[in-house]
């Protein structure tokens, strides 16, 4: 499948390879291998965006600098992926939270965040010693 591209923002092959000090064929292995999917132009020529670059970036410090394999870096991306997406679901989920139970009670919540002592907003209630001992 191809993706539409805006040609200003792509990369060819070479000029990736030389940008990287890396042979092409390093970065058509790393498309075999699924490490990168770079675009395809209309005459099936490689295009790289700025986001590739970026994951070619952390391929080749996985690679170079920590000596991790190419199985070990599939397994490293994958897991930042993941990552990524439960951030995102987190903090979807806090917002809705937000959203339902703190909306208009924001100055209630920020008086209870600065108590030395927090406690709920119920009435409290007395209880009163009984003498057990003259019964």
């Amino acid at each position: 499948m191809k993706k539409s591209c805006d040609r200003s923002k792509y990369y060819h092959i070479s000029n990736v390879a030389r940008l990287y000090n890396i042979h092409p064929q390093t970065l058509r292995l790393y498309e075999r291998e699924g490490l990168l999917k770079p675009s395809r132009s209309d005459g099936n020529t490689r295009l790289y965006s700025d986001e590739d670059l970026q994951r070619l970036e952390v391929i080749i410090n996985l690679s170079r600098d920590l000596g991790v394999n190419l199985a070990g870096i599939e397994i490293i991306l994958n897991m930042r992926g993941k990552i990524t997406r439960i951030e995102k679901e987190v903090n979807e989920f806090l917002e809705y939270v937000r959203q339902e139970f703190f909306e208009g009670r924001e100055a209630e919540f920020e008086r209870k965040k600065d108590a030395l002592v927090r406690i709920r907003t119920r009435k409290l209630v007395k209880i009163e010693k009984i003498d057990t001992i003259n019964k």
